[in-house]
């Protein structure tokens, strides 16, 4: 963790009233004495990853700015609900999901910042070298114009990995849910897109070798105070998979969890991948706690999505050559 990040983290916790040093009497306990993480944590939000770039240095919202960006949404929601519906034409861009199926939120995080980002400064992704940039065109719908087989498909498309999943975890779509478990030797965390479980050991084993890459990286945990702390290597290579927007098979990631109150868990995340980006950068969010159940995630909608797809790609061949 950089200087400049810890001071950035600490600045916004006390200018938003956030004093996490008071988590012990704040959150419960395990009945072996860890503070209890435990529960299904919502993390939608309207607050964007990045900070639009018109804002400059601007690091957080009026009250008054963020309800009336909290209202617009709410409009622009009913608005969308009434509006007549227009049918589809075959060809061309077919859009994805309407307004209807989507859950990005209604409110803002609850310090009304501007960005999740907190480090740097600016609030903006630092600058993605060419490697970076030639791999997050994996992370799209097509690796190709014309997908000469499943492999040509993202692994979002194959449904491995989803889109606000990660590691780390960010806001994006729908499905924004994640449930803690806890064990006085693991933590468990699933996620509600692609229901990916990554098992988290807390006892100090050493980690994997670096020759075992797996999707979602190997990941320890200790915990730091009443904040777990989880580091995260041994991504997937990078330049032969689509990954986390670009990121290498060298990306080191630190996530942090820390019981604020009864109904919000603050997760912070840091990733360092110098050939991705040029320097680290860090987020913040406020998660809330769900009192629904996780719902199961269909991908591929009945598994016919991925022989459409590919089909699609034949008739385009077959018109261009005239078969």
């Amino acid at each position: 963790m950089t200087g400049s990040c810890s001071l950035a983290r600490t600045l916004i916790l006390v200018g938003a009233g956030l004093f996490l040093a008071s988590g012990p009497t704040m959150a419960q306990e395990t009945a072996w004495g860890a503070p209890n993480l435990q529960g299904v944590w919502d993390f939608r939000t309207i607050t964007p990853l990045q900070r639009p770039e018109e804002l400059g240095d601007k690091a957080f919202l009026t009250a008054e700015e963020a309800a009336n960006q909290e209202q617009e949404v709410v409009e622009r929601n009913a608005e969308l609900l009434s509006a007549p519906a227009q049918r589809t034409e075959a060809g061309g861009n077919l859009g994805a999901y309407n307004n209807f199926w989507m859950d990005r939120g209604t409110t803002t995080v609850g310090n009304r910042r501007t960005s999740l980002i907190i480090d740097p400064p600016n609030g903006r992704i630092p600058a993605v070298t060419d490697a970076g940039r030639a791999r997050s065109i994996r992370v799209g719908s097509f690796n190709v114009d014309v997908p000469a087989s499943y492999t040509d498909l993202s692994n979002a498309d194959r449904c491995i990995m989803g889109f606000n999943a990660g590691p780390p975890i960010t806001p994006g779509g729908y499905n924004q849910n994640v449930q803690v478990f806890q064990t006085p030797d693991h933590v468990v965390l699933l996620t509600e897109m692609v229901h990916t479980a990554r098992v988290i050991p807390l006892d100090g084993r050493p980690a994997l070798k670096d020759s075992v890459q797996q999707w979602s990286g190997d990941s320890r945990g200790h915990w730091e105070g009443d904040t777990l702390v989880v580091e995260t290597e041994n991504f997937l290579d990078g330049d032969a998979y689509s990954t986390w927007r670009g990121s290498s098979k060298d990306m080191k990631l630190v996530e942090r969890f820390t019981r604020l109150d009864a109904e919000t868990l603050v997760y912070e995340f840091t990733v360092s991948d110098p050939a991705t980006w040029a320097s680290s950068w860090t987020t913040q969010h406020q998660m809330q706690l769900s009192d629904l159940d996780m719902f199961e995630y269909a991908c591929h909608e009945g598994n016919y999505a991925m022989p459409q797809m590919l089909g699609g790609a034949r008739a385009l061949e077959a018109e261009e050559t005239g078969q």
